[in-house]
């Protein structure tokens, strides 16, 4: 099992530079680039509300579970 991050698609969506989501959430532009990239292994509740806020999303929006094949 994996969880998906699709920070990157709702960037796109919303038009939105990693510097203007930096800016917006308050956390450095080179920690969002990772979370981004999928290259972290939590997040903070805190962090993952300020993102929904600037993207006026949920957060299903910006993480999928997906199953290991059987």
């Amino acid at each position: 099992m994996a969880i998906i991050l699709r920070l990157d698609r709702m960037m796109a969506d919303r038009k939105m530079s990693l510097n203007e989501l930096s800016a917006r959430v308050g956390v450095a532009n080179v920690n969002l680039s990772k979370l981004k990239n999928g290259h972290v292994s939590a997040i903070r509740f805190s962090t993952l509300e300020a993102i929904c806020e600037a993207l006026n999303c949920q957060p299903g929006d910006i993480l999928e579970y997906q199953k290991d094949p059987e």
